[in-house]
């Protein structure tokens, strides 16, 4: 393809050089270690390194040019591309030069504080009981036509998720789900994208070290029903129940489903039976009404289903094929999930890293009648601080025992990060062990775990490491806590 072709339709802030926009471009790339010859280079600051010191290096590698938001430093003048924006540029010219699949491939995509993960693994798993050959692309795992690859973020860069779908469309895939985090629509990784379906689950406090204010992280949410760089998506399935999904501005031309618990929704559960082992509730759609049952379990898990039927419903499917789907998932990794080694107390271990989060996992644990929850929580270094001392009044108070240790402290000060929630712990007087180091703060909490108790490992949920402020070490709740459980001599049952 021409380079010429490639920038029609992105904004620049110069004229490109003469003659550029004959040469052929044999891909594109905005890491110079990938750099072929012929490739254009998109160069922008990225989390860890800024792409546009490595422009001379990609040029020397055989880049045909290098498209950047800034000047061309002296002497690569006739090789350099200005650009508005790069990570849109770079979107842009990915959907031209593998021909749109996101046209061919129909995609849903879901955003909100929490949910997303649960709500993309059922949706996946409804679409694939319809039959259909699909991707996922999560903060857990990307799927792509049966196949297991890492995640590297929650939402990839623009020119990795459109290859991602042109994979799957090459491989006869048709269905393409993905979490769309706050930060991919502010940075302009999903500019341009064509979404079948848009879903919204909720908004609690979070991000607020990116994104500072709570109307700004709301507005970034609010890109991905505005169709920035496109069309907005055909359908949105919205929580009623959550006043932040209320006050989206959705466009003229989506059809909305609501849903949610109260009266006025689209889809609304009725006659919920939340147990240890499963959850169970009516769909009333319209004049329909149909049975899901899920072994996922809790409150919030109704909103996750409740979002994936109305998925499934904007793709018009049969509620026994949604039903299928629903009951077909039988965990999400790192949610709620459950350590079993043989031992007369319950141990799970979640994700929940927001206060809201925290308060909707120890609801679940509390729901399940144990005679103790203790819970056990860390906070996250070089993230929001503000939102330290609300998850440890969150711990505090719902909790009947609570163990404060260490997260991914990156590069603070563990301590002082446990002195942020310390204060919101203290508010509320209850037993209470600080302990800095993760896998002995595990040990203790399970050495008091006494039968009938449930103990929550709280914050990691599948993460297998653990960033500290000089490297990242292996590390896994879930197998740390297996370990403690056999040293304490427990056993699973055969």
């Amino acid at each position: 393809m021409k380079l010429g072709e490639l920038l029609s339709g992105i904004r620049l802030r110069r004229p490109a050089p003469p003659g550029l926009a004959s040469v052929d471009v044999a891909g594109l790339e905005y890491d110079s270690r990938r750099i072929r010859e012929g490739y254009l280079f998109f160069a922008f600051p990225g989390s860890r390194a800024d792409g546009r010191d490595f422009a001379r290096a990609a040029l020397e590698r055989g880049a045909a040019a290098v498209a950047s938001e800034s000047a061309a430093p002296v002497g690569l003048e006739g090789r350099w591309i200005e650009v508005d924006h790069g990570r849109r540029a770079l979107a842009h010219a990915a959907r031209l030069f593998y021909g749109k699949p996101d046209e061919q491939v129909a995609l849903t995509g879901i955003t909100g504080t929490n949910g997303k993960t649960t709500t993309g693994f059922l949706i996946d798993s409804v679409l694939r009981a319809a039959g259909f050959t699909t991707a996922l692309v999560g903060t857990i795992e990307y799927r792509l036509a049966g196949r297991v690859l890492p995640a590297v973020n929650t939402t990839p860069e623009s020119l990795d998720l459109i290859r991602l779908l042109a994979e799957l469309r090459a491989e006869g895939g048709t269905h393409a789900t993905m979490e769309v985090s706050s930060h991919a629509l502010e940075l302009g990784r999903v500019y341009g994208l064509r979404f079948h379906t848009g879903v919204f689950t909720n908004l609690t406090r979070d991000h607020l070290d990116f994104h500072v204010t709570m109307e700004a992280y709301f507005a970034a949410k609010q890109k991905l029903f505005a169709g920035e760089g496109g069309e907005p998506p055909a359908f949105a399935v919205l929580n009623r129940d959550d006043s932040y999904s209320r006050a989206l501005h959705v466009a003229p031309e989506t059809r909305v489903f609501w849903y949610g618990i109260g009266p006025d929704s689209d889809l609304r559960a009725l006659h919920i039976v939340s147990g240890s082992q499963r959850l169970r509730f009516d769909v009333q759609y319209g004049k329909q009404r149909f049975a899901v049952e899920s072994p996922l379990i809790g409150k919030i898990n109704v909103y996750n289903i409740l979002a994936a039927c109305g998925a499934g419903i904007s793709y018009g499917l049969a509620p026994e094929v949604i039903a299928r789907g629903i009951a077909s998932l039988r965990a999400v990794p790192g949610r709620f999930e459950r350590v079993d080694e043989g031992q007369p107390f319950v141990v799970v271990v979640d994700y929940a890293h927001t206060p809201d989060a925290l308060q909707n996992v120890i609801a679940v644990a509390r729901g399940l009648n144990p005679k103790r929850v203790i819970t056990l929580f860390g906070c996250g270094g070089d993230r929001d601080r503000t939102k330290r001392p609300l998850m440890g009044q969150a711990a505090a108070e719902l909790s009947d025992f609570v163990v404060l240790t260490s997260d991914n402290p990156r590069s603070e000060d563990p301590l002082a990060i446990m002195n942020d929630a310390l204060v919101g712990i203290r508010r509320v007087d209850k037993p209470l062990v600080v302990e800095p180091d993760r896998a002995t703060a595990i040990a203790r909490a399970l050495n008091e775990a006494r039968e009938g108790d449930l103990v929550i490992l709280a914050g990691k949920g599948h993460e297998t490491y653990q960033v500290l402020q000089d490297k990242t070490i292996p590390f896994d709740d879930r197998a740390v806590a297996r370990e403690v459980l056999r040293g304490y001599g427990y056993h699973p049952q055969a």
